[in-house]
């Protein structure tokens, strides 16, 4: 795409990207891989970090530089219980024998011990991954779940790295330009994954604002002093240029980069995203923090226990036994499928670079650009 003028050229600016594309932090499915070849293609590949030590954090981002020259991203939550965890014992009793009842209900699919216990909290890594982030002077920075505060955003800015925060309100969009955000991605209820929310909220609250209404609204609140890119629902470049004409400069995609060849993502997480039925669920069952995923055995029986999940990642700690064992023995009905509400349009697992290229060249053809 070098020397063809690029699609959204303030995006271009901020990022150094050429594609107005940026792929989303996803655990699991982020690595050096994916990362590297987004960016070879010109797009924005973003490391997932979440829980990931320090050393390995490190190594990672050493990976992508050794495979391009091209800017490229890390992406962390700030959520309030996941930068530092609530404590396991401050949980009442009855939410925790709640959760691990449905839990213990498929445990012995798999031959596992039931148990009613307590997890043990997990390591608290956010601070020590932000710190590394800063000394390696990443490119740009992704925050996700949660807006980072303006000593941090100083931080990243003084050793040249930009901030690009992911939000899911027009508020959260406000308070990221004023902490100094670089862009802004607003993301709508059709996506996969988790809501970008620094403190977890309602059900109803978290997954109210459809992609195209929160695009605009967010584009008209502070599209004057950053790019905003676009998230959910979107998986080509019909998508790309749909939000291009309601203002956004650019896009940022998950689900249609799980399903490529350099994704981490299992095989069978490939396969589901796309054939047969990719109807999605709303869910807290899996982590703790709401999420889009495929809907599955698991995801119906959380939703009709009632059971209310444990705070910050201390749902997915208390499931760590079952959600390994699905993956392991490739049980696609216990383990967390995410998929934004788009999947259906999907039909191929093509290369990253290829998903780059041919969402640039629709989009061009649509917009009548050349």
């Amino acid at each position: 795409m070098s020397g063809v003028t690029p699609l959204s050229p303030r995006l271009s600016r901020v990022l150094g990207i050429e594609a107005p594309i940026m792929q989303s932090g996803m655990a699991g499915v982020a690595g050096p891989e994916l990362v590297a070849a987004v960016s070879n293609a010109g797009a924005l590949g973003v490391i997932a970090s979440l829980r990931l030590p320090p050393d390995v954090v490190r190594k990672s981002i050493r990976a992508v530089r050794a495979a391009t020259d091209k800017p490229f991203g890390v992406n962390i939550w700030l959520h309030d219980d996941v930068r530092t965890s609530p404590d396991p014992a401050s949980i009442p009793d009855d939410i925790v024998r709640g959760a691990q009842a449905v839990l213990n209900q498929f445990r012995s699919r798999f031959e596992l011990e039931p148990t009613l216990a307590r997890p043990d909290a997990p390591t608290d890594l956010v601070d020590e991954a932000l710190e590394i982030m800063i000394e390696e002077k990443i490119p740009v920075f992704s925050a996700g779940l949660g807006i980072p505060e303006p000593a941090l955003v100083e931080q990243f800015h003084r050793v040249g790295t930009k901030v690009v925060c992911m939000v899911a309100t027009v508020e959260d969009a406000e308070i990221a330009v004023m902490n100094g955000a670089d862009a802004v991605a607003a993301q709508g209820s059709e996506a996969g994954g988790h809501r970008s929310y620094g403190q977890k909220h309602a059900r109803a609250a978290a997954d109210r604002n459809l992609t195209a209404n929160l695009v605009s609204a967010v584009v008209s609140a502070i599209g004057a002093h950053v790019p905003v890119l676009a998230a959910g629902g979107i998986v080509d470049g019909r998508g790309l240029a749909a939000m291009m004409k309601l203002g956004a400069e650019g896009v940022l995609l998950g689900t249609r980069f799980v399903a490529t060849t350099e994704s981490g993502a299992s095989d069978l997480w490939k396969t589901r995203l796309t054939t047969g039925d990719r109807s999605t669920s709303f869910t807290d069952g899996f982590t703790g923090q709401w999420a889009r995923v495929l809907t599955s055995e698991f995801t119906e029986e959380w939703e009709q226990s009632g059971a209310e999940a444990l705070p910050g990642l201390l749902q997915a700690a208390a499931g760590q036994d079952l959600f390994s064992a699905a993956k392991q023995l490739g049980d696609d009905q216990l383990q967390p499928l995410y998929a934004g509400t788009a999947a259906d349009q999907l039909s191929d697992i093509p290369s990253a670079a290829d998903v780059v290229h041919d969402i640039v060249a629709e989009a061009r053809a649509v917009l009548g650009s050349s």
